[in-house]
């Protein structure tokens, strides 16, 4: 039987890696459910304090595999069916992990697979990556929460643009747009992958995920609802074991120990 996701298990964290290459990972239902199973029980294991998401191959993710479709053969498939049973939740659990997930793109991300890329923390590229929106070849909607994030970190123009011709964008312009941390020489994508992936697993995993509801919360309040919003994490954040623990290794000179 294929193993469609490789799940590594490092030092305090994990590697999941897309294990489709000949269909350039592309997804199908299996690979859906692998992804998904991984990534809950990321999220309760106690030896996972960050998460590593790449591909394996040439490509990172392809986005669907269209092979799955027969356009023409029987009903006209109902794509919105497909996106409330995997790609929607698939988002949502990404975004709320309450752990850091880091995503090497190290080829291709098309379709999904780029608006999947984008939804996770840290995003670093090789720099012979692209990423594409390519649903308007095929007259489709961009999905996977591509047009909420997309215009939130490059701008309304450029992801129009983007959207609407499904140009190809190099690695090295979506860091110069800010679309992801950065882009690195292909042979160190790995090694730069996994040190950050091991870098925050060393570090509060409960202050990490403060971060991350701090910034999800910001995409879509008010100024004065999101000082309200630090005010009341920052509250949680002090009467936590690891803000005592951060405090005193800084005065002791040395690296935390937190829980």
């Amino acid at each position: 039987m294929e193993q469609v996701l490789r799940v590594e298990q490092r030092d305090g964290w994990r590697k999941l890696v897309l294990n489709r290459p000949d269909k350039l990972n592309a997804f199908n239902e299996a690979l859906h459910q692998a992804l998904r199973a991984a990534l809950e029980d990321a999220a309760t294991a106690a030896d996972c304090r960050a998460v590593l998401l790449t591909g394996e191959g040439r490509g990172f993710c392809a986005g669907q595999d269209l092979g799955d479709r027969r356009p023409g053969e029987g009903p006209p498939p109902d794509l919105g069916n497909t996106l409330e049973r995997f790609y929607n939740p698939l988002i949502r659990q990404i975004r709320s992990l309450p752990k850091p997930v880091v995503c090497a793109v190290n080829g291709v991300a098309a379709g999904a697979g780029a608006n999947i890329a984008i939804a996770c923390d840290i995003v670093l590229a090789a720099q012979s990556a692209r990423f594409i929106q390519s649903f308007s070849k095929i007259a489709l909607v961009p999905d996977s929460g591509g047009t909420w994030l997309l215009p939130r970190l490059i701008g309304e123009a450029r992801a129009r643009a983007l959207m609407l011709t499904a140009e190809p964008l190099p690695a090295s312009t979506a860091a110069e747009w800010g679309m992801i941390w950065k882009a690195v020489e292909d042979d160190r994508l790995t090694l730069e992958a996994e040190n950050l992936a091991a870098r925050l697993a060393a570090q509060s995993t409960a202050g990490l995920a403060r971060i991350k509801r701090a910034l999800d919360a910001g995409a879509t309040q008010s100024l004065d609802a999101q000082l309200d919003t630090e005010r009341d994490l920052q509250r949680e954040a002090g009467a936590a074991p690891d803000y005592a623990e951060g405090v005193r290794a800084f005065l002791e000179k040395r690296a935390p120990r937190f829980g």
